[in-house]
């Protein structure tokens, strides 16, 4: 039965430790739009940065 409790200590404080980020209020993970560096941008609704860059680009003369 020691056993028990131990194994429960020591998963819970496992998912606290993976929570922590949600407790402390930090935004959550997000993925990239476009990668690093990937001129193509295959998203349905870009990120904000993305269409900044895109509105830049299109506005530059060339």
């Amino acid at each position: 039965m020691g056993t028990f409790f131990v194994t429960f200590l020591v998963v819970a404080l496992a998912f606290l430790g993976l929570a922590s980020g949600v407790l402390l209020g930090r935004k959550p993970i997000a993925g990239s739009c476009g990668g690093a560096g990937d001129s193509v941008c295959s998203c349905k609704d870009p990120c904000t940065k993305r269409k900044q860059r895109l509105k830049i680009e299109n506005a530059a003369p060339q």
